[in-house]
């Protein structure tokens, strides 16, 4: 059936999706990626002129992912406009190691040009010229493989070249994933004696003890707040956490984000020697005189500050652990202490390790610990956070040989 011409009161022929409203405007509706949209105006000229401004518009944008001309930059541009569903700190971290490392070397190339001995030969110098480490070459390629898959689902490209690659590197380099190891008890100890003799480090001990105590995440130990501690019912709050995250070059700022999983947020325990560890930083901020005035997204009254009222972060505890493991295995400390034992490299996320092994190791029921840890999954407690010491695999033998003889 031929389609008849439509018209306006002026007898005017009207274009397809111009219509002509009761109250004499003038509409266009149009569709962009699914949705609809319209715009108006009192006179049709003035109404096709915001036409052609949105044709001109589209006409660029399919001129700028042209696949001949457009360029990984492109793409990735094109990726922040399309992810949704993840965590803004999380999304922060994504674009800062795609501009750190990505945007002006691989990402100036075409897209259609990329091949997969490109991105060997790009993550290769990173790890030899850029000297960077395992996990951060595995950052850098997520989000490079995610900005290439964008390519494939559109038909730019027939398939990611990415995949793989930082397991071929890995080979190549000899990379050896290891996972995190626990301090000793031995270790522990020293750690904790050495804290509370040494002067200049006591200034640690309270927020050690509290990471050794509770298992939290370094995030969730540094955005507490005096309020989420309930010295009546001896419990802690963990509903959020404290992240610190780089707005640029040389430019970094904290913020508040959500727990890192909704199991996450819960209450732990507090023990004796927990409930000490914040008093004993109550005290020393008054005897000091630190008062923290910091205020972040409407969160203020943090418990854990540095001599200058700030808050700590990740990277501030890991330096302050680097001194006190090379002032703790001073041989002049070490002659009064076990001088065969001596701290190892460790981060705060050790730290975490080291409290879900101590639960292991007392028996204590995977299911109670995940729980006090915050996991989603008890998979996850049982893979990452059980130590089996020799210890245990004896009692384990000594069960076994009862239980089936």
């Amino acid at each position: 059936m031929e389609k008849k011409n439509r018209y306006d009161s002026n007898r005017v022929r009207l274009r397809t999706r111009e219509y002509e409203r009761p109250n004499g405007r003038y509409e266009y509706r149009y569709t962009v990626f699914g949705k609809h949209f319209a715009i108006y105006d009192k006179t049709l000229e003035g109404l096709r002129e915001k036409e052609e401004q949105i044709r001109s518009q589209e006409t660029t944008s399919k001129e700028k992912f042209d696949k001949r001309t457009t360029t990984l930059n492109d793409v990735f541009e094109l990726w922040k406009e399309l992810k949704r569903g993840i965590r803004p700190n999380t999304y922060r971290n994504y674009c800062y190691m795609y501009e750190q490392y990505v945007k002006d070397s691989i990402g100036e190339m075409y897209i259609s040009a990329i091949k997969k001995s490109d991105i060997k030969r790009f993550f290769n110098y990173l790890a030899d010229e850029r000297r960077l480490k395992e996990g951060t070459v595995e950052a850098v390629q997520t989000i490079l493989h995610q900005v290439l898959q964008i390519a494939v689902d559109d038909d730019w490209i027939e398939k990611n070249p990415s995949d793989q690659a930082v397991k071929e590197l890995k080979r190549s380099h000899q990379w050896n994933t290891q996972k995190r190891q626990a301090l000793t008890k031995e270790q522990q100890d020293l750690l904790m004696s050495f804290l509370s003799k040494n002067t200049p480090n006591r200034r640690w001990y309270p927020i050690t003890a509290v990471l050794l105590g509770t298992g939290m995440r370094v995030g969730e130990a540094t955005g507490l707040l005096w309020c989420d501690v309930d010295f009546e019912n001896d419990t802690i709050n963990v509903d959020h956490t404290l992240v610190y995250y780089s707005k640029g070059v040389h430019n970094c700022d904290f913020a508040i984000n959500d727990t890192k999983t909704p199991a996450s947020k819960r209450l732990i325990p507090m023990t004796k020697q927990v409930k000490r560890a914040f008093l004993m930083e109550k005290k020393m901020q008054e005897q000091i005189g630190i008062v923290c005035t910091v205020e972040v997204d409407g969160y203020s009254n943090f418990i854990f500050c540095n001599r200058f009222g700030g808050l700590h972060h990740q990277g501030s505890l890991n330096k302050a652990y680097k001194r006190i493991i090379r002032d703790c295995n001073d041989a002049e400390f070490l002659k009064s202490e076990n001088p065969k034992v001596l701290l190892p490299n460790f981060s705060c996320h050790n730290l975490r390790h080291t409290f879900a092994t101590r639960l292991c190791e007392s028996g204590m029921n995977l299911k109670m610990i995940q729980d006090i840890l915050g996991h989603v999954d008890v998979a996850t407690t049982i893979n990452i956070y059980t130590h089996v010491t020799k210890e245990i695999r004896n009692q384990a033998k000594d069960i076994m040989e009862e239980y089936f003889k």
